[in-house]
């Protein structure tokens, strides 16, 4: 199964198949019972899809709705800033969840009042009373509640008398190796995107609205079709052969720039394509880059022409890299 992403939404929404519901205040009776899972499912990858493929085969055995929880920001980056190297966005990660077959998610705001929560307090009142939980699937290592006080013992004795089922999971393995987010972000930190492929269970990409830029690229002959990237620490950067799939399905090899554009004093971080070949206007479609391999990392240039030689080498290397795919 692979799951497609999607651009950036920041509403509650609702789809014939899953529901993503932001905020522990926005639960409501009909979300309950389930049986649900609990994790941050950042990039949805080969570890994850196990865990769902569990938490489906209980929901289907008691005939209960499928809930993920997770939380936004992570625990980590609650903690710690600007630490985590984000492989999706909540939305993102709603989407790939909905595709594998997650009938809700349940987004938790991490904040100071949630870091707070008792171990206990966290159990009665978004397990039992918010999600009427009847079955959960978590890690056997997994922690939770202030100060990571709660564990996998007190949820099951919990359970026992609260009338919910606790089962573990064990860690996913490829090729003798754990499957984590940790291994991904250092895969695509290091460029070596068929590793990355191969954890994830699908290339990994970057889709978005294309949005009208400074247009400097077409005073060089090089346009560029921008999607400006959520404000969130991104795993990779610099320069990129890539293939771009347009909203009508069409492929198109490219060339494309990760960053915040040094040489020309950019302040978002943004996902620069320069589609070869290519002459439409597609100002507010959907765009979904597939990484190929890196060419190089972003640099700041001394003049615009410098940047326009070093482009065109780039654009040659592209070429040469995609021609054989």
């Amino acid at each position: 199964m692979k799951p497609t992403p999607i651009g950036s939404n920041l509403t509650d929404y609702r789809t014939s198949l899953m529901t993503l519901i932001r905020g522990l205040n926005k639960l409501q009776a009909e979300h309950k019972p389930c049986v649900a899972s609990i994790g941050n499912y950042d990039g949805v990858h080969l570890g994850h899809q196990y865990v769902i493929a569990t938490l489906l085969e209980h929901s289907q055995r008691l005939g209960l709705p499928s809930t993920v929880i997770t939380f936004e920001p992570l625990a980590k980056e609650y903690f710690r800033p600007n630490s985590v190297q984000r492989l999706t966005t909540i939305e993102h990660r709603a989407e790939l969840l909905k595709a594998q077959g997650v009938d809700q998610v349940l987004c938790v705001d991490f904040d100071q009042a949630f870091a707070s929560y008792s171990p206990i307090g966290f159990i009665q009142d978004v397990l039992i009373d918010g999600l009427g939980i009847k079955h959960l699937c978590v890690g056997d290592d997994f922690r939770f509640g202030k100060d990571r006080q709660g564990d996998f013992a007190l949820l099951t004795e919990v359970g026992q008398s609260s009338g919910f089922a606790v089962s573990a999971h064990q860690t996913f393995e490829l090729d003798g190796q754990r499957v984590s987010s940790g291994r991904i972000r250092e895969a695509l930190g290091q460029g070596d995107f068929k590793l990355a492929e191969a954890l994830l269970g699908r290339p990994y990409t970057i889709s978005g609205e294309i949005s009208r830029g400074q247009q400097l690229g077409r005073t060089i002959n090089y346009p560029t079709a921008n999607i400006v990237l959520p404000k969130l620490l991104m795993p990779i950067n610099g320069v990129f052969a890539v293939t771009a799939k347009l909203h009508d399905g069409e492929l198109v090899h490219a060339v494309a720039n990760v960053g915040n554009r040094p040489t020309v004093d950019g302040k978002e971080n943004r996902l620069e394509v320069h589609l070869f070949d290519f002459d439409r206007d597609i100002y507010h479609q959907t765009m979904t880059v597939n990484f190929v391999e890196k060419i190089r990392d972003e640099l700041k240039f001394d003049s615009f022409d410098d940047l326009k030689a070093q482009i065109e080498k780039d654009a040659a290397r592209a070429r040469v890299i995609l021609s054989v795919i």
